[in-house]
């Protein structure tokens, strides 16, 4: 099959598409013909060999990285029904990963995938749908909200957006670019903003005409992030979703405490309900199922990954980054 290899730690270009031996299923395993294979920005900091506490082990080498597969099962290994051969599946756990034409996955992380969801939305659901939700159910949003979601224009924050203007509350998305805001224009919030402008908080306060902003779901991290919380209203909340800038927010305490605001990073409490992700996940595929959450996908043949891990990283990507076979 051919396949996406990493040799060595680096850049992008590190990243080699080549032929290697087929993947055989083992007990309790099926194998997956790969339809398409969801990139995670995490795979770009291990790709470079970045090691810390969040994010997993770095691999051995040579690796295959993408663990986000969508595709048809082709085998089934030993003690697994075969009448899973030839059913489409969604899995979160493709092992080898999912940047190749094969892989496998043990039987019970695979989900069987919608019959009207296409694999691309599958793959953009089960990872990035699920962490989704997870997100939401901590930020406990209502229609009474006002919602500011910076990184509007990613994988996770239109997904937000969406899931916000259905509850009703006001949205406000902000991204990086005149394409970027009128993406999230077109996602329905009541406002987009360009947060590379200077004062861009300004035109959102102006624009408020007096409310404020009750929740923050940042993606962003850094001085962006920090301007949010000027937008905040007392005793409003700031959940830290991502970190897209590499940078600490790094709210003053004192502020914190004297507005009564509610700080969270988001992803230390859904690490730690690691259990819940397979109910997350089923949830995530029946949202996208039902057109509820319509997830934003930007798609790379597989022998281009080098080129989908230089855009992802240089945020020059819309929605979801897959690799196609």
């Amino acid at each position: 099959m051919h396949a996406v290899v990493l040799h060595a730690f680096g850049p992008a270009e590190n990243l080699t598409y080549e032929t290697v031996p087929d993947p055989e299923p083992g007990p309790g395993q099926v194998r997956i013909a790969v339809r398409a294979a969801g990139v995670h920005l995490v795979e770009t900091k291990m790709r470079q060999g970045v090691a810390d506490g969040f994010l997993p082990p770095l691999p051995e080498l040579p690796a295959i990285f993408g663990g986000e597969v969508a595709g048809r099962v082709d085998a089934a290994g030993p003690g697994v029904d075969p009448a899973w051969v030839g059913r489409d599946v969604v899995t979160a756990g493709g092992r080898p990963g999912g940047y190749a034409e094969l892989a496998v996955a043990d039987v019970t992380a695979v989900h069987r995938m919608p019959v009207n969801l296409d694999y691309d939305a599958a793959v953009a659901m089960i990872v990035t749908g699920c962490t989704t939700l997870q997100f939401l159910d901590v930020a406990k949003l209502t229609a009474e909200d006002v919602v500011l979601v910076t990184s509007a224009a990613g994988g996770i924050g239109r997904l937000v957006v969406q899931y916000a203007r259905g509850l009703g509350a006001r949205v406000i998305g902000a991204a990086g670019g005149p394409a970027k805001v009128a993406a999230v224009r077109e996602l329905g919030a009541d406002l987009a903003v360009d947060y590379d402008e200077p004062g861009w908080e300004r035109t959102v306060a102006e624009r408020l005409g007096g409310r404020k902003v009750t929740a923050v779901l940042d993606g962003v991290g850094g001085d962006k992030a920090r301007a949010t919380f000027g937008l905040l209203a007392d005793g409003g909340r700031f959940l830290s979703i991502g970190n897209a800038s590499h940078q600490p927010a790094d709210p003053d305490p004192r502020l914190i405490e004297e507005r009564a605001l509610t700080v969270t990073n988001a992803l230390l409490v859904i690490l730690e309900r690691g259990h819940e992700r397979p109910e997350y996940e089923a949830r995530a595929l029946a949202a996208a199922a039902d057109g509820r959450l319509v997830p934003a996908v930007q798609t790379f043949p597989l022998a281009e990954a080098a080129a989908a891990h230089a855009a992802l990283e240089s945020r020059r990507t819309t929605g979801k980054v897959v690799l196609v076979p």
